[in-house]
């Protein structure tokens, strides 16, 4: 039996797009947009308005701005000064846009909300599942790592098993041709300011110099801040050497940023904490699994470990470079996405 009212989380963009004219064939749909930290909310909110407006929907605008200054933009800084990479969407996916806006779409009298997302979810045994979308290029499940059984239960993906120029082309027969170069961003707060200048700017008292040592300890440099650098990152170090040298760690006990040669960014087992599990229980541990351990990562072989507080270890069949500590490490057999860990 179809659910009677769907809520879509409108952006602006051409995926959102694509899905409220997918559902609203089959289904009575309703618009809904967030308020965040947007640098750029008023324009944003305008065009949301006129896509709704053409799409013949009403719209909602859900005001989040506290909740999310306190659930992400909290998360993202005060990582970043831990000397910690955080990727903030996947907390926001888990707390804002599938929690706290989802459950204000679902309160308005919406029976599931979808969203553009390149992902699949399917229910099998009582359970649901969630996959890779078929696009490789658009993939979004990544950023789905951290979501539990009662969100996937309300949630449709209908770009799922389409590709990117399929939506493109779907939304321009529907008069809609002015998406192409309007892809948004990863990390929507930030606009067009660089990482490091909205840290300063929204926290002060953390942008402590320090020294840039090898990993033998030798003091190479002066750092400007630990927030400023990354694991792996080459450029902008300030050093010379006769070798090329790159962030291999960032202690934030010492204030250190520690530097190394390229064959020192490689490991073959890390570890992990906060290990969550979209079906609620732990894989079968005797098998080999698909690893990413950021967004843009391929993924590779490994085998896991786990332990009973929410801990493991994940061996690669190969060493890994810039194993990032603060990033996610998402778990994967095939195409299912089983869940993810907190990279430490």
């Amino acid at each position: 039996m179809k659910e009677r009212q769907i809520g879509i989380a409108l952006s602006g963009g051409v995926d959102s797009t694509a899905c409220a004219l997918l559902l609203r064939e089959h289904y009575l749909v309703k618009g809904f947009f967030m308020q965040l930290a947007q640098p750029n909310f008023d324009a944003q909110k305008a065009r949301v308005e006129s896509i709704a407006k053409k799409l013949g929907i009403p719209l909602q605008v859900i005001n989040l701005q506290q909740e999310f200054t306190q659930r992400v933009l909290d998360y993202f800084s005060g990582s970043y000064f831990q000397g910690l990479t955080p990727n903030p969407c996947v907390i926001c996916n888990r707390e804002i846009k599938f929690g706290l806006f989802m459950e204000a779409i679902l309160a308005s009298g919406m029976d599931k909300m979808a969203t553009g997302h390149y992902a699949q979810i399917n229910k099998k045994d009582g359970i649901y599942h969630l996959y890779s979308g078929v696009d490789p290029k658009k993939d979004q499940s990544y950023f789905l790592s951290r979501l539990t059984q009662e969100q996937l239960a309300k949630i449709i993906f209908p770009l799922g098993t389409q590709t990117k120029e399929e939506t493109y082309r779907f939304v321009e027969k529907h008069g809609f041709d002015d998406f192409h170069g309007l892809e948004s961003q990863d990390v929507c707060f930030l606009e067009n300011s660089q990482i490091g200048n909205f840290l300063e700017n929204r926290v002060t008292g953390h942008n402590a110099t320090g020294p840039i040592v090898s990993t033998s300890g030798k003091v190479l440099g002066r750092h400007e801040g630990l927030f400023r650098y990354t694991i792996g990152q080459r450029k902008g170090l300030g050093i010379s050497s006769e070798t090329p040298l790159y962030v291999v760690a960032l202690d934030a006990t010492t204030n250190r940023v520690i530097v190394g040669r390229n064959e020192e960014l490689f490991k073959k087992e890390i570890r992990v904490e906060k290990l969550h599990w979209l079906a609620g229980k732990n894989p079968d541990l005797t098998i080999n699994y698909q690893v990413r351990i950021r967004y843009s990562h391929r993924g590779a072989t490994a085998r896991l470990r786990t332990d009973d507080h929410g801990r493991g270890e994940i061996i690669f069949q190969e060493p890994q470079r810039a194993v990032t500590p603060g990033q996610f490490a998402v778990i994967y057999h095939d195409t299912e996405l089983l869940g993810s860990g907190i990279i430490i």
